[in-house]
């Protein structure tokens, strides 16, 4: 597996849904973490691939469905996926020969809070 993703300290402010996140000072290491994050999701294809995973029905979709409807080659989705695997965004589970991915709700959830 890849680098683990840092997590975001999350510093309650006012209802317990929404994290300081921008709205205070932060430290660098801190900055450098949602940095980290946000270039993960600065992507078009990245974006879509997020989309795709979070409207399946089943919660997860398989690596091999994901080329057609991104107009992407197999090596280019890999390299997208790794990227919001190694985020933290989310979760690759083999199962045989194809590799299934789902949605990190907690991970996902700090990034939506960021703005709140």
């Amino acid at each position: 597996m890849g680098k683990s993703a840092t997590q975001i300290p999350v510093v309650a402010t006012g209802p317990q849904c929404c994290p300081a996140g921008i709205a205070e000072p932060m430290e660098r290491d801190q900055a450098t973490a949602l940095a980290h994050l946000l270039k993960a999701v600065a992507d078009p294809s990245r974006l879509q691939l997020l989309a795709l995973i979070r409207a399946s029905d089943a919660g997860e979709i398989c690596a091999c469905d994901f080329t057609e409807p991104l107009g992407l080659s197999q090596p280019t989705v890999s390299h997208h996926l790794k990227v919001l695997t190694d985020a933290g965004l989310i979760r690759r589970e083999q199962r045989g020969t194809w590799a299934w991915f789902s949605i990190e709700p907690d991970r996902l959830n700090e990034l939506a809070a960021i703005f709140c």
